[in-house]
């Protein structure tokens, strides 16, 4: 009689003989290749990017690139050790065979996994009007090349450049712009700025630090439509009010969309809000199963978190994608009670208009906001958000220092608001609600219906909301 391989043995198998495939060959794909060969993986492994570069750093493509400090095609990443993969680059990933453990390339090749890391991240999403998105002059900014063609047009000094969005990325562009001396109009549907990521008491901060720098901000509408010249190349757009604003540039920043249309037909829990994941990076199947064999890291993950109710949040952050492809890489290459939870703290950071905006944890979980420190009219302070008598996150404006004082206050639970740090309070330290905008369900969410009436073959399937 054989007896059963132990825990141990079967980690050292798959260890050395494994196949690990990733699919996404960005910062959370390569640090996760790196940390897998760390853990000590010596099987098969491979890499794969609808780009045809290698990885690269996207944070200074909306800053140091657009100002002409760094070449487009210098922001590779630093390689923390040798990965030893076959790195299959230029090649889309178009399809998962979970049943037979294979992804489907573009190229009609299948590549065969044991485990898979899907890391395939986010995209900027496009202007709706196809036509109107063909004109020249007209850019999202996401990659390499996005980053190129927007920095050229801008080093020709357009006449005017308009912004379609004020979120953080069109944020920074406008600033940009103003540190080149281009004239730009921002364009945003909400009540101020970055008033989805901040709420609206620090979105009016954001408004006036603006129009303090020469932006035409206009908030409160949306562009209808563009217009283009007899070459192609845009010249106007119309906005809802029925005002024009010329402009021979224009940056459509309009938020992400998640890459897993891939998926489809996978089996996974896969749609417009990421790829559902446990907190140590195993994919859900479509029902709520987790899997043995997928695993999802960076931008397209959506993990439940411990500080934030259990609720699954899928975090765009730098250092969201390093962490969870570490955690990922470990937990693939080993087994229970071996498995680590990826318990970021979220943070992220954003410079323009000559102030740093830092953050920690999830500002839009809140439903209050109180200034603890600083002075609001110098834009140099720190502010708490609050829920239900705890604090969940903090702002910063040129206060940076602060953070990780506030960051440990969170991890702990802390009360809201919370205790002063004992010197350089504002005059007014009252809470008052933070003002984020009313989130409504999007309208294109696929339905999940219930199939089979015996309990052995129930399962849940999507199905395409009805129009």
């Amino acid at each position: 009689m054989t007896l059963p391989a132990t825990v141990a043995e079967l980690v050292r198998e798959f260890r050395a003989s494994g196949r690990i495939v990733i699919v996404g060959a960005s910062l959370a794909g390569l640090r996760a290749a790196e940390a897998l060969r760390e853990a000590g993986f010596t099987g098969s492994l491979t890499v794969i990017g609808d780009e045809p570069y290698e990885p690269y750093d996207r944070p200074p493509l909306s800053k140091q690139v657009l100002k002409g400090w760094v070449a487009a095609d210098h922001t590779k990443l630093p390689r923390m050790r040798e990965v030893d993969a076959e790195w299959r680059l230029g090649v889309a990933a178009t399809g998962l065979d979970r049943a037979a453990k294979q992804v489907c390339l573009a190229d009609g090749e299948r590549v065969p996994y044991d485990r898979l890391l899907i890391a395939t991240g986010t995209r900027a999403r496009q202007w709706p009007n196809a036509a109107e998105a063909a004109l020249h002059g007209v850019h999202t900014i996401r990659s390499r090349e996005d980053a190129a063609a927007l920095q050229k047009e801008l080093a020709a000094s357009p006449s005017r450049v308009l912004v379609i969005g004020a979120g953080f990325i069109g944020s920074e562009v406008a600033s940009v712009c103003r540190e080149l001396g281009l004239p730009v109009t921002v364009v945003e549907r909400g009540a101020a700025p970055l008033v989805g990521a901040l709420g609206g008491v620090i979105g009016e901060i954001a408004a006036q630090l603006q129009r303090d720098h020469g932006v035409d901000l206009r908030c409160g509408l949306g562009v209808s439509s563009l217009e283009g010249d007899s070459g192609g190349h845009v010249r106007q757009a119309r906005l809802s009010d029925g005002s024009t604003v010329d402009a021979d540039v224009v940056v459509a920043s309009l938020g992400s969309i998640r890459n897993v249309e891939w998926l489809e037909g996978s089996g996974l829990a896969s749609g417009f809000w990421g790829l559902g994941c446990d907190a140590g990076g195993r994919a859900f199947d479509i029902n709520g199963v987790v899997t043995d064999s997928v695993y999802v890291a960076g931008d397209v993950a959506r993990a439940p978190h411990v500080l934030y109710e259990y609720q699954f949040l899928a975090m765009e952050h730098w250092d969201n994608a390093v962490l969870g492809a570490e955690v990922a890489a470990h937990n693939m290459v080993n087994l229970e009670p071996r498995y680590r939870p990826h318990l970021l703290l979220p943070g992220f950071w954003s410079g323009q208009f000559g102030v740093n905006i830092k953050s920690v944890g999830v500002p839009p979980f809140g439903d209050e906001i109180v200034f603890t420190q600083g002075s609001v009219a110098e834009r140099r302070f720190a502010a708490a958000y609050g829920r239900r008598g705890r604090i969940v996150a903090a702002v910063a404006f040129d206060h940076g220092k602060w953070l990780e004082y506030y960051g440990q206050l969170i991890e702990r639970s802390g009360p809201f608001p919370p205790p002063p740090p004992g010197w350089d309070q504002p005059s007014d330290s009252k809470p008052m609600p933070a003002e984020f905008p009313a989130r409504g369900a999007p309208g294109a969410a696929p339905d999940v219906v219930l199939t089979g009436h015996d309990p052995s073959e129930r399962t849940a399937e999507f199905r395409p909301r009805r129009r």
